[in-house]
């Protein structure tokens, strides 16, 4: 993907933040998803047996998108700091421990109770122990996309995206992040954002979730926008809203992949854009393969309740 021109002089806007699942302090809401592996491994670890999560780590493998997904859940757990650390402090040598122990510092600085730099040092140490592992990087992305210049932000992607060109979880959170740009006078449906999607779908292969990206990214400046009311916005009535919603559906009725581990990430966008548009048939489908791994982003977006809104949108779509 080519770089995007610099951004001078640009004012972050003050909406919610995006790019993740967000926390499941609610008790609907799962990071974890489908993945019962992983479900298993968190709830050993919370109780202070890392055995599960050792063995789930070794198992992932170079499956990058999945390993991804699995750290960055088991980071959120309350001690994962405490317990990763303990990790590292039996296996001096463990990139799962010390990959682990980023992603933990990386979510408390992003809750604003630890210090950005000692996370992006622990981030750091991680990445020096395995070079080709772009997971490190995913939690300096984290950090960049809410904490950094946008210097940072297309640096550090630039650097995952040399270890993992079709990273899931790192094009998010880039969207996010460029969705919020100014428009600069450009007309509602020519924002930069929507060309990076799309050129990144494009340029990846046919089978690629990230296809789903122009979806995605008109949810991001959905999010930015922040109409009172998603199904009176005039968003997702424009021509290239049409067409993209069009053919990202298309793809999915085609490729999808049950197998990979942020589908339900991009199940969830694409029925929340399709209810946007008053496209219920459409959006009921997808409601039926979501079941009840719903998301909060992007059902959050415009300041809403995420459980009210994914209810009554699944309710609209399945005519209950």
């Amino acid at each position: 993907m080519p770089s995007l021109p610099p951004l001078l002089g640009a004012r972050r806007a003050p909406t919610d933040q995006s790019g993740d699942t967000a926390p499941d302090d609610s008790g609907d809401f799962d990071a974890a998803l489908d993945d019962a592996e992983l479900r298993t491994a968190r709830a050993a670890f919370t109780q202070g047996r890392r055995q599960a999560a050792r063995s789930l780590l070794r198992h992932t493998g170079d499956d990058w998108d999945r390993r991804g997904h699995r750290l960055t859940v088991l980071a959120r757990e309350p001690y994962a700091v405490a317990r990763a650390r303990d990790w590292l402090h039996a296996e001096p040598g463990s990139a799962d421990a010390a990959t682990l122990y980023a992603l933990a510092q990386v979510r408390r600085a992003l809750r604003g109770k630890e210090d950005p730099d000692r996370a992006r040092e622990a981030c750091a140490t991680a990445a020096a122990l395995a070079p080709a592992d772009p997971t490190p990087w995913l939690g300096l992305l984290r950090l960049a996309r809410t904490l950094g210049p946008e210097r940072e932000v297309l640096g550090t992607f630039a650097e995952l995206r040399r270890r993992h060109p079709e990273h899931h979880h790192a094009h998010h959170l880039v969207l996010a992040r460029m969705a919020e740009r100014p428009a600069g006078g450009r007309a509602a449906e020519d924002h930069e954002v929507y060309d990076l999607a799309e050129r990144a779908a494009a340029e990846a292969p046919a089978d690629s979730p990230l296809a789903v990206l122009p979806v995605v990214a008109y949810a991001e400046r959905h999010r930015v926008l922040a109409p009172a009311d998603p199904a009176d916005s005039r968003h997702w009535s424009g021509p290239r809203a049409r067409r993209i919603l069009g053919a990202c559906f298309d793809w999915w009725l085609e490729w999808e992949h049950d197998e990979h581990p942020r589908r339900h990430i991009d199940l969830n966008h694409l029925a929340f854009a399709l209810s946007c548009a008053g496209r219920p048939a459409e959006a009921a489908a997808l409601f039926r393969r979501i079941g009840r791994h719903a998301t909060r982003a992007p059902w959050s977006y415009a300041h809403r309740d995420p459980r009210e809104a994914f209810r009554t949108a699944r309710a609209r779509a399945l005519g209950h």
